[in-house]
């Protein structure tokens, strides 16, 4: 896989892996975001050394239930979104993709229709 120029150029963290857990993707915001971690260089890597056992248990599961984890985090004073959905190639599971989209503080909300 390799980026294409638009996930360079987005405001929020993608981070792409294949149902092993091995990083495949990291736009430039992810690597900036695991910069401590190594930041690029966890390409190829086991994203499941970088979490606890109850987050390795929770992956795990996402990959076998094929399902969507959505919450929000507030981390070193910004609140994030984060939104962990399975891909697919092929009309098969391949891995998962995580996004990390900051939010301001007083995001608005609107109810429609």
């Amino acid at each position: 896989m390799s980026n294409s120029a638009w996930t360079n150029n987005v405001p929020f963290a993608i981070t792409v892996c294949d149902t092993n857990g091995v990083v495949l993707e990291m736009n430039e915001k992810s690597a900036l975001s695991f910069s401590k971690d190594g930041g690029k260089e966890l390409i190829g890597k086991s994203l499941m050394d970088c979490h606890s056992e109850k987050s390795r248990q929770m992956i795990n599961e996402m990959m076998q239930s094929e399902k969507v984890n959505i919450y929000t985090i507030e981390k070193q004073g910004k609140k994030k979104l984060i939104y962990q959905c399975p891909w697919y190639a092929d009309g098969k599971m391949s891995g998962l993709v995580e996004l990390s989209i900051e939010l301001p503080d007083n995001m608005p909300h609107f109810v429609r229709g």
